[in-house]
């Protein structure tokens, strides 16, 4: 038996299973469930009273969306009500009603290349889709705990962060009784976090207790559906928890069963391909996590409640959360919070795919093409594993010298596999040549190249940015596939370095793998696709070199 074709053949496999693992479902993205028209009532889950236990906190509050309107494309709602809000990086759109964040568009993030491109909308509430970020105030005094979201007042309908300003602050107004409550978002340059502030100046007689709430509201509606035979990258909710410092969610998931949890500090988070939403509570006090299905809508919920406040009379207090809306920035989330990068899902591999990713921005900021920086890290992360490499392709050389010794022996004793087992690993033996030498040193080298796989797949870095040529976005595929085609190329040709297997199967098998791997990869995203290309021309140097040494012709 050719134990080294089969190892072989066994790793590409290997590979290729986690080329493909979470984007084996190609199915159109379903469109969310059309909405009935409720009240707007708030619920604990299972309750059909409002809120009435002062500490039965541990689930986040059910807002219902309120009445739409029949407009399809802008945001739905009542226009007096709507607070418009501009930075350098941000179009926020907030509904005095609730004060919640309605609408987040990201200006330096464009849903095209060219002049026609607008900026990506995270964040909306149309007729067709919910993706909203609430946030209130539950408890005994709580603005949100008897039925009706608050109706806030604010001095001006549009805010802009201007050039020099160090932050923006929005206020929205509200008196509850004898008690001023001061909703305020603030906002900060070339920031996607903001800050929310609640300030209660407790006016009354009586002392004042609530319990600060923030959640995000979002469909089933999947943005990235321009590609349904590419990667599909997740598509879901993740929270970190005391047991796991990253604990993924998604959908269906929430159809079967709701999941809480209580940690101090933590983050919930809404995750898609290259961008994340996520509300980053107090991160010194216990908070309440919640993620959960709303009843039977395909509208899903996460979020966190956080610890009681109590303002004495005559006194005032703040209660503080922070909610993120933006890209994938993996070192501005580590310092938001512990284990908020990891919403940067680099799978099991992310141990390897840090420091890939430090390297490949490193290259990027000397070269400023990421392109040229995705080759010249193959081609370091060659260098280093020349050894390793030189050590599988001398073996692979080796084998291929004996393959006409190996013939002869098969024509002999074809018909007696044991006689042909015995004299085949005697001649391995006479030889000098490890079957398997050419197998481990690939084995230990896939998690490097899977891990780097992994890195230019979730990049946002890598979002519209153009290599050369035709290649203007390595996001997307080559849309002449002519990078899939040189890889198919180069695969064949490395084959043909390689020893021919002597059975005929493994041989059908092998013949087809350029193919297939051709096929899936006119769909992969021009940017791996060069990496992959790039690894493999660079293998068809060192096997030629190496084998012309050792075979001779």
């Amino acid at each position: 038996m050719d134990w080294q074709r089969s190892g072989l053949i066994a790793a590409i496999v290997l590979v290729f299973g986690f080329l493909f693992i979470e984007w084996n479902e190609f199915s159109e993205a379903r469109r969310p469930i059309a909405q009935t028209l409720v009240d707007n009532t708030l619920l604990v889950p299972g309750d059909q009273n409002p809120v009435a236990q002062e500490e039965n906190f541990s689930d986040i509050p059910k807002i219902a969306d309120p009445i739409k309107q029949p407009d399809t494309s802008e945001v739905i709602s009542d226009n007096a009500r709507l607070v418009t809000v501009r930075t350098d990086v941000l179009d926020i759109t907030i509904d005095t009603l609730g004060g919640d964040i309605i609408r987040a568009a990201l200006r330096k993030y464009l849903t095209s290349l060219g002049t026609e491109g607008k900026p990506f909308t995270m964040l909306n509430r149309t007729q067709r889709h919910t993706y909203v970020a609430q946030s209130g105030l539950i408890g005994p005094n709580g603005t949100d705990s008897q039925g009706e979201r608050p109706q806030f007042k604010a001095r001006q309908d549009h805010f802009e962060l201007l050039d020099g300003q160090d932050e923006l602050i929005v206020e929205l107004l509200l008196e509850q009784n004898d008690v001023l409550i001061t909703k305020k978002y603030i906002f900060r340059p070339s920031n996607y976090l903001i800050d929310i502030e609640y300030k209660i100046d407790n006016r009354g007689d009586k002392p004042w207790r609530a319990h600060i709430f923030g959640q995000i509201q979002r469909d089933t509606y999947n943005p990235n559906t321009s590609n349904a035979m590419g990667p599909r990258p997740y598509l879901g909710m993740a929270v970190t928890t005391d047991e796991k410092n990253y604990k993924k969610l998604d959908f269906d998931d929430l159809d079967e069963a709701s999941f809480k949890s209580e940690k101090i500090g933590g983050w919930v988070a809404m995750v898609q391909h290259y961008f994340v939403s996520a509300w980053v509570p107090d991160q010194n006090q216990i908070n309440q996590f919640q993620l959960r299905k709303l009843g039977q809508k395909s509208v899903y919920a996460a979020g966190f409640t956080g610890p009681g406040t109590d303002v004495a009379v005559n006194d005032a207090a703040v209660i503080t959360a922070s909610f993120y809306v933006g890209p994938k920035d993996q070192h501005g989330l580590a310092k938001m919070s512990p284990h908020l990068d990891l919403t940067i899902d680099y799978g099991w591999l992310w141990w390897v795919a840090k420091p890939l990713f430090a390297g490949l921005q490193f290259i990027n900021n000397i070269v400023y093409n990421w392109g040229w920086s995705i080759l010249i890290l193959t081609v370091i992360v060659k260098l280093l594993f020349f050894p390793l490499s030189a050590a599988s392709y001398r073996s692979m050389a080796r084998m291929r010298k004996l393959q006409p010794e190996m013939v002869r022996l098969k024509e002999l004793y074809g018909d007696d596999r044991q006689k042909l087992s015995q004299e085949t690993m005697a001649l391995y033996k006479k030889e000098k040549v490890n079957p398997v030498g050419g197998c481990f040193p690939m084995l230990i080298q896939m998690p490097v190249f899977i891990a780097l796989y992994w890195v230019l797949n979730e990049s946002v870095e890598l979002r519209h940015a153009p290599w050369i040529f035709w290649i203007t976005d390595l996001s997307v595929k080559d849309p002449f596939y002519v990078l899939p085609i040189l890889n198919g190329i180069s695969m064949f040709v490395l084959q043909t370095l390689q020893p021919a297997p002597p059975d005929p199967m493994q041989a059908k098998v092998m013949k087809i793998m350029p193919v297939a791997f051709s096929f899936f990869f006119m769909f992969f995203p021009a940017g791996l696709v060069l990496y992959w290309t790039a690894n493999s021309i660079l293998s068809i140097a060192q096997q030629w070199t190496i084998t012309k040494k050792i075979v001779g012709d």
